[in-house]
């Protein structure tokens, strides 16, 4: 696959979801069509119990997909194998200029780290040579790698998209 793919990574509650919504609209705004993954911890699960869905999922269909209006939702199941990795689900998506990935800290993928002052837990980049930089809402002297202000999301978008393009 030949899209650019950049991560977000960070602790919990460090602002990854607010800045990747921003990048999201920063990007879409300069016409570039942007995808999104976003991994969890826990099983998804866009389903809810009691619909002809989750009833189909429950009875051992593989794939359902709920489709109507202005989009359509793919739930695969995976039961009997362990958890997909990066690439693989990459390789399911559609044609884009750009993939934001939000969490997969350990995937060895460009990536940007989130700080926030009242958080202040261990930088990951001080361990993670793919993190390229780091956008926090407080000064971090020391790093060898750019600091954005966390707020300076045309900064970012343009640091993201110039380090792809390099």
């Amino acid at each position: 696959m030949n899209t650019k793919v950049f991560g977000v990574v960070g602790w919990k509650n460090s602002g990854k979801t607010t800045l990747t919504e921003r990048l999201i609209k920063e990007f879409s705004m300069r016409g570039q069509n942007v995808s999104m993954v976003k991994h969890t911890h826990h099983n998804v699960d866009v389903d809810r119990s009691g619909t002809d869905s989750y009833r189909h999922r429950a009875a051992g269909a593989q794939e359902v997909m709920l489709a109507g209006g202005s989009r359509f939702a793919l739930m695969h199941e995976y039961r009997e194998r362990s958890e997909f990795e990066l690439e693989d689900l990459l390789a399911r998506m559609s044609p884009c200029d750009l993939v934001l990935v939000e969490g997969f800290k350990r995937t060895p993928i460009p990536k940007l780290e989130v700080q926030r002052e009242e958080r202040q837990v261990d930088l990951l980049a001080n361990t993670d040579e793919m993190i390229l930089a780091v956008a926090a809402d407080y000064e971090i002297p020391n790093l060898d790698i750019p600091v954005f202000n966390l707020n300076d999301t045309v900064a970012i978008a343009d640091f993201i998209w110039d380090h792809l393009h390099a």
